[in-house]
């Protein structure tokens, strides 16, 4: 069979994915069976993948699965644990008294905020949260949406204290080979990730510091009275300086920390340093923005649900003591990572899964206290006491999380083994690479040294159609490896691009779209809005194409696998 067939074959599971999911618009519970049993077929048919190694494949996906579960049950738990306890009421109210104009609100509550949500939670919940409460202190439904997808860009690379990064990438690679390679030109594979997580964290610096004005830029522009750039322009060297708040700190913190603190840590200092700012009208405008009266909005811009921030909690509530418990998460976090003997004690829980059904390669591991979701779990635990909760409303929270993980989770029993089995591929009795590989061979040889410009590309059309970038990862970073290594350039710069790209492909992802509106009533309008998100989406993946395409054939930029 000629190698552009396979390439076509090797593409079909993501190209009815595609189709399934934003053609014939199936939700993603009916699609991803479909996909994993046609993925599963021409494994077995056409690259003469055994049974056996399907099944293994299969194992391994599921055990991925659970790390993945158990991140996001911890970060829904905390979060529904604040919102019962009254914590994220007060949160909300803490940020009205800073300044009336709309254009600072947005910043602070959409960028700042919205990034620190990202960076603790992931997972789409940073447009929900954010959305109702940019229109429970009147912004349009429609602008509120808009505006929290804008912030699913920069932050979401190290959302969800990192699972893009911790989980998504290794889980889309094949480790065991890799880690054979970079053994043998001396490195490993903890200086290789924390590589990728360098030149993530620095190109998304780059781009996503213009964000916030982007973001006040379209919100003036499409929401306000004069529909004009010039109110958006007005708080330039506010919006850059917001920009730079959150993204000095989460690039130092990326580089010198690691992939689960950027967005935590960037989002706390940046809302510590231009709340402060705002408050002493520091490079605010003088005069201040509105939107026109509500009476005057169109009914396209308003929601159905009616928005309040009520603070008659049953026990006020200081701003410190509402933050506490995501300080603490951020705490336990860095002390769990800088220091040895700690993180060794907690990597010493581990489940493993060596050489799955017998396959040889085919291993996986389960370390339940030393992943983010053992220290989320813990902090919100903690919170029960620190909120003096009693039982029944501790109760509520963690009920609400255990269906939202079993809403994620049905979904990703399938996708994570299929993208393992697409990947596990390349031991079959037909002598053919894997599918990943194969797909990566077609595309160097047909498109050459200009790839590094549309390797970001790749991973936002993966979380547009998977709504996630740890999916995205996990579907083409062994795809990107292949065409780095087939071009012989830097494949930890091609693997930035591509889980930037991801990171940006949120702002369009359709099941974040559908998320967040209905937080707000504005279901039917996802076409609207994707209308408007994705000019900033293109923008994001040709700047960052730019600068990985500039990186590799300028500056010379090379990883420990070429050394």
């Amino acid at each position: 069979m000629s190698p552009n067939v396979l390439a076509l074959l090797a593409f079909l599971p993501i190209l009815l994915a595609a189709i399934l999911l934003v053609g014939l618009r199936w939700p993603a519970r009916r699609a991803m069976p479909l996909v994993f049993f046609f993925s599963s077929a021409i494994a077995m048919y056409f690259w003469e993948m055994s049974f056996n190694r399907v099944l293994a494949s299969t194992l391994q996906g599921l055990v991925i699965t659970a790390g993945v579960l158990w991140i996001i049950f911890g970060a829904i738990l905390l979060l529904n644990t604040l919102k019962h306890s009254g914590a994220i009421q007060s949160i909300r109210a803490g940020f009205i008294t800073i300044s009336p104009d709309r254009r600072v609100q947005a910043i602070i509550i959409a960028w700042l905020f919205g990034s620190f949500i990202e960076g603790a939670s992931g997972f789409g919940t940073t447009a929900a949260i954010v959305a109702p409460l940019l229109v429970a202190i009147g912004f349009p439904a429609m602008a509120a949406v808009m505006l929290g997808m804008l912030v699913q860009s920069t932050p979401v690379s190290f959302g969800a204290v990192g699972t893009p990064i911790i989980i998504g990438i290794p889980g889309g690679l094949n480790t065991e080979a890799l880690s054979i390679q970079l053994l043998a030109n001396g490195s490993n594979w903890e200086t290789y990730i924390q590589l990728i997580t360098s030149q993530v964290a620095i190109i998304h610096a780059l781009v996503g510091s213009s964000i916030p004005l982007i973001m006040v830029l379209m919100m003036t522009r499409f929401f306000g009275k004069e529909k004009s750039w010039k109110a958006g322009f007005a708080i330039l060297p506010f919006a850059l300086f917001a920009g730079l708040a959150f993204t000095i700190p989460y690039t130092i913190t990326g580089v010198f920390l690691g992939p689960e603190f950027p967005s935590l840590l960037g989002g706390l200092i940046g809302l510590a340093i231009v709340t402060t700012a705002a408050r002493f009208n520091f490079l605010t405008p003088k005069k201040s923005w509105d939107f026109a009266s509500a009476k005057e909005w169109p009914a396209q811009w308003l929601g159905s649900i009616e928005i309040k921030i009520d603070n008659a909690t049953s026990k006020p509530m200081s701003n410190a003591r509402a933050w506490t418990p995501y300080i603490l998460v951020g705490v336990l976090l860095v002390i769990s990572r800088i220091f040895p003997s700690i993180s060794n004690a907690l990597k010493a829980v581990i489940i493993e899964f060596p050489n799955i059904l017998g396959e040889a390669g085919v291993n996986a591991n389960f370390m339940p206290l030393y992943l983010p979701g053992g220290i989320l779990i813990f902090v919100a635990c903690s919170a029960f006491f620190i909120y003096q909760m009693n039982w029944s409303t501790f109760r509520m929270a963690v009920s609400e999380s255990s269906n939202t993980l079993l809403s994620a989770g049905f979904v990703l029993l399938f996708t994570i083994p299929m993208v393992r089995i697409l990947i596990n591929s390349g031991i079959n009795t037909a002598d053919i690479p894997s599918m990943p590989i194969t797909m990566a061979l077609f595309i160097s040889n047909s498109v050459g040294n200009i790839y590094p410009l549309l390797a970001p590309s790749i991973g936002a059309l993966g979380a547009f159609i998977a709504g996630s970038n740890t999916i995205s990862n996990m579907m083409f970073s062994q795809f990107q490896f292949g065409v780095a290594e087939n071009l012989g350039i830097s494949s930890a710069l091609i693997i930035a691009g591509q889980a930037i790209g991801a990171a940006a492909g949120n702002m369009i992802a359709i099941h974040n779209v559908v998320a967040a509106s209905a937080t707000v009533g504005l279901l039917g309008q996802e076409g609207t809005i994707l209308r408007k998100t994705i000019w900033p989406t293109l923008y994001y993946v040709f700047f960052t194409g730019l600068l990985v395409l500039l990186a590799i054939t300028v500056l010379g930029i090379s990883d420990p696998l070429l050394a």
